[in-house]
């Protein structure tokens, strides 16, 4: 349709082979192929020239329409590429906000101020699969399963790793480190939802030998604190989430086993395409840096 328009302007079809780098012969085989599948006859003859039938002005009229739309997608498609226009959908989970994804998307807004961000909670179970729909195009997810899903990058963040949270004045407190089954015989505050970072821990307790005695379950770090503070019992919270460390608590590190959870970003692999996500990514990566030693 775009060559029988470009004939209908040049008013030949010598004209318009010539604009469009064709032969004259080409040129009029599209037409005629045109006017086969339209079944009616879209050019005649005029003097050496040629002009469009009614058929012709029609299909000529919409080719002008679908060109401008083909321009304007293309021009779409550009800006998405480079960055300068899109959506990023982001899917986090709460400790990581303040430390990696805050700073990332600061620089994000930054190099483009274009792209709309989409900023949720994650599933605490497993947020992969909305990556894999397409739903998200970025998420944080801790521990992944040992099995690479097809389609999906995983990059390496950072290594968090958990620490005891006594009571000021616990008889452990007065170590500088613990390891993991002299809290065995304690009454536990649980700091973690149901997912992976729970898994974490209860597989650390484990090889340790134990089961924690759950007697208060939080599924935040801040009240887990305050109810270690009240004498509840004692937790393990991973470093990112002692931020806002409250009175009445002391921290300890802890060792054999040393409960660490793996920090990732999970895109799909075709996402990567677009320079947004590649800025997000690398933003993440920056962010993490002084927390990756």
């Amino acid at each position: 349709m775009q060559i029988l328009r470009a004939v209908v302007a040049s008013g030949s079809v010598t004209a318009a082979a010539a604009h469009l780098g064709y032969t004259p012969s080409a040129v009029s085989q599209q037409v005629a192929v045109l006017e086969k599948e339209a079944g009616i006859a879209l050019l005649e003859r005029v003097g050496r020239g040629v002009r469009p039938t009614a058929a012709g002005r029609l299909l000529t009229e919409h080719a002008a329409v679908i060109g401008r739309s083909v321009a304007e997608a293309e021009t779409a498609l550009a800006d998405l590429r480079s960055g300068r226009t899109g959506r990023l959908a982001v899917r986090y989970f709460t400790s990581v906000g303040p430390t990696l994804v805050a700073p990332a998307l600061a620089r994000l807004r930054h190099e483009h101020p274009g792209v709309q961000i989409d900023l949720k909670l994650a599933d605490p179970e497993d947020p992969l699969p909305e990556v894999e729909k397409g739903a998200a195009d970025l998420a944080l997810v801790v521990r992944p399963g040992e099995g690479k899903r097809r389609g999906i990058r995983l990059v390496h963040l950072l290594d968090d790793a958990y620490q005891a949270v006594l009571p000021t004045g616990h008889p452990l407190a007065a170590r500088r480190m613990l390891d993991l089954a002299d809290l065995a015989d304690q009454q536990w505050v649980g700091s973690e939802p149901p997912g992976s970072c729970l898994d974490v821990m209860l597989d650390a307790c484990a090889a340790a030998g134990f089961s924690p005695n759950f007697v208060a379950m939080s599924e935040d770090y801040a009240t887990a604190q305050g109810l270690v503070a009240a004498g509840l019992g004692v937790a393990l919270i991973p470093g990112l989430g002692l931020g806002g460390r409250r009175p009445g608590v002391v921290m300890r590190r802890v060792r054999r086993p040393r409960p660490i959870r793996a920090i990732h970003a999970a895109v799909r692999e075709a996402a990567l395409a677009q320079a947004a996500l590649r800025t997000l990514l690398e933003a993440l990566e920056a962010a993490a840096k002084p927390r990756g030693h």
